[in-house]
C-alpha cells in the first residue's frame, strides 16, 4: 500500500471518528459482538494460519491467542457500559456549589502494531480494548506472519468499516508510511530497537505510546522451591510457541545447591511434555523464518549442551535445549533468546542474585519458584520488572483482571481489561459549576476578610 492511501485511510478514519458514531456506547458493543462472531466464525482457519506462520497445534492455537482474544471480548462486553461512565469525585469546599466527575474519552485514532510470534492474539486484543473505548483503529500486523495476517484482514473487512478498523498489510515501506502520519495514539508490541524507532516517530507529533517490548526475563528457583513442579512450569512456560514468547523465562538462574536435581527434573519433563524426539512431535511448533532460525542456533554453545541442541533446517524446527554452566558473558546472554534455549545460572546466595538482575536491563516478566513467602515478598519488592508469577509462569498475562505491561526497557503502559480500556481512553477532568451561588472571594479587589476565607478552605 502506498503512502497515499495509508494517509486517505487515516483521514477517513478521522473523519468519520468526528462524526461521534463512535461515542455510543451500543455502537461499540454491536461492533464487538460483530468481532467476536466472525472469531468464531473463522476459528479453524484462524488456527490453519497459526499452524502455517508458526507450527502451532489447534490446540496451542486456542489456548495462547483465539481463546484469549474471546475471553477479552467477553470481559469488554460485560464492562464497558460501567467503563465508559463517568465517575464522581469530591468537589473541594473552595469550589462551591459543583459537581466533579472524571469522564473517559477515546482518543480518537489509534495504530496498533502487532508482532509475529502471536499474532492474532497482539493484534486483536489491543483492537478490543480500542473498540471498546470508542476508538477508530489502523491495524499493522507483522509481514514475518502472512497467513495469519491475510485472516485478520478477511475477518476484519467482514466486520467494519473500513472508516472504523483498517488493516494495512506489509512491510518496511508501510510501517514507515504509517509512522509518519498523525495519530492520537500508538499501541506498539516488537522489539526494543523499533520500539524505540516508534517513540521517536511518535514525539514528532507528540503522540502519546504504549510500547509492549521485551528483555531478559528471568526465572528465579530458590532452594526451598518443589523442584518437580518447578521443572514442569518452567518446560512449559520457556518452550511453549518454541521459546518464541515475549515473557518466556529466558534463563534460568538458582541456588547454586539445587542446580544438579533441578536440571535432572527439567531433561525429564522435556521428555514427558515434548516426547522422546520433539523433532517428531505434531504438536511441537518451529520457529518463525530462517533469518531467527540461524540467530538461535548461533547461540548454542554445543560444549555446554546437556539436553537437546539438535535442529532440522528443512522444517525450521530447534529441539528443546538446555545448556548447563553458563555465565552472564556468554553469548546466550548478551541478547533476548526468542527461542527454545534454556541457559542455566547458579547463584550463591538470594541476595547477589537480586543485585545482579537489578544490574541488567529491566525485564518484561520474573519468575520467583520458592516455597519462602518472606523471599517472595523480598524479591518482589526489590526487583525491578513488569510483571510475573510466584511458583509458575507466564500465566500472568491470561487475564483481563490485570494490566499486562513492561517496565523501564521492557515498555511502557499496560492493557488487558479494565486497564486496555483506560490506554486507549483520556480521562477528561470536569468541572459542573453551578449558577445559583457564587463565592466572591476569588475576584478582585482582594480583601482582609477574604483572604482568611481563602485560608479557611485552602490547608
Amino acid at each position: 500500500m502506498t503512502g497515499t492511501e495509508i494517509k486517505a485511510i487515516v483521514e477517513r478514519q478521522r473523519a468519520y471518528f468526528y462524526t461521534g458514531a463512535t461515542l455510543n456506547i451500543e455502537f461499540r458493543l454491536a461492533a464487538l459482538k460483530r468481532l467476536r462472531a466472525a472469531i468464531q466464525k473463522y476459528e479453524a482457519d484462524i488456527g490453519t494460519a497459526l499452524r502455517k506462520d508458526l507450527g502451532k497445534s489447534a490446540f496451542e492455537g486456542y489456548m495462547c491467542e483465539t481463546g484469549l482474544v474471546l475471553d477479552e471480548i467477553h470481559y469488554m462486553l460485560k464492562h464497558a457500559h460501567a467503563l465508559s461512565r463517568g465517575k464522581y469525585v469530591r468537589t473541594p469546599l473552595a469550589q462551591f456549589a459543583a459537581r466533579s466527575f472524571k469522564k473517559p474519552s477515546p482518543y480518537g485514532v489509534v495504530l496498533v502494531m502487532s508482532p509475529w510470534n502471536y499474532p492474532f492474539l497482539l493484534t486483536i486484543d489491543p483492537l478490543v480494548d480500542a473498540i471498546a473505548a470508542g476508538n477508530c483503529v489502523v491495524l499493522k500486523p507483522s509481514a514475518y506472519s502472512p497467513h495469519t495476517s491475510d485472516i485478520m484482514a478477511k475477518l476484519i473487512s467482514e466486520c467494519f468499516d473500513e472508516r472504523h478498523v483498517a488493516v494495512i498489510t506489509g512491510g518496511r515501506a508501510e510501517n514507515t508510511c504509517l509512522l509518519s502520519e498523525h495519530f492520537d495514539y500508538i499501541f506498539f508490541t516488537g522489539s526494543q530497537g523499533v520500539g524505540k524507532e516508534v517513540m521517536r516517530k511518535a514525539a514528532e507529533h507528540l503522540t502519546p505510546v504504549t510500547l509492549e517490548l521485551g528483555g531478559k526475563s528471568p526465572c528465579i528457583v530458590e532452594k526451598s522451591a518443589n523442584l518437580k513442579l518447578a521443572a514442569k512450569r518452567i518446560v512449559f512456560g520457556k518452550y511453549l510457541n518454541c521459546g518464541q514468547t515475549c515473557v518466556a523465562p529466558d534463563y534460568l538462574y538458582c541456588d547454586h545447591s539445587i542446580k544438579d536435581e533441578l536440571v535432572v527434573e527439567i531433561k525429564k519433563q522435556i521428555r514427558k511434555q515434548y516426547q522422546e524426539h520433539p523433532l517428531r512431535n505434531k504438536d511441537y511448533g518451529k520457529i518463525i523464518n530462517q533469518k531467527h532460525f540461524e540467530r538461535i542456533l548461533s547461540l548454542i554453545d554445543e560444549t555446554k549442551v546437556v539436553y537437546g541442541g539438535d535442529s532440522n533446517p528443512q522444517t525450521l524446527q530447534i529441539e528443546p535445549t538446555v545448556m548447563d554452566g553458563v555465565t552472564f558473558d556468554d553469548a546466550v546472554m548478551q541478547e533476548e533468546i526468542f527461542g527454545p534455549i534454556l541457559p542455566v545460572l547458579t547463584y550463591d546466595s538470594l541476595k547477589e542474585a537480586v543485585a545482579k538482575i537489578n544490574s541488567m536491563q529491566h525485564p518484561l516478566a520474573l519468575y520467583l519458584f520458592t516455597e519462602d513467602q518472606k523471599i517472595a515478598r523480598q524479591v518482589l519488592a526489590r526487583c525491578g520488572f513488569g510483571g510475573g508469577c510466584i511458583n509458575d509462569t507466564i500465566i500472568h498475562l491470561a487475564t483481563s483482571e490485570m494490566g499486562f505491561g513492561g517496565f523501564g526497557e521492557s515498555g511502557m503502559g499496560s492493557y488487558h481489561g479494565k486497564e486496555g480500556f483506560e490506554t486507549f481512553s483520556h480521562s477528561k477532568s470536569i468541572v459542573d459549576k453551578k449558577t445559583w451561588m457564587d463565592l466572591p472571594m476569588r475576584y478582585q479587589p482582594y480583601t482582609k476578610i477574604h483572604e482568611k476565607i481563602i485560608h479557611l478552605f485552602l490547608k
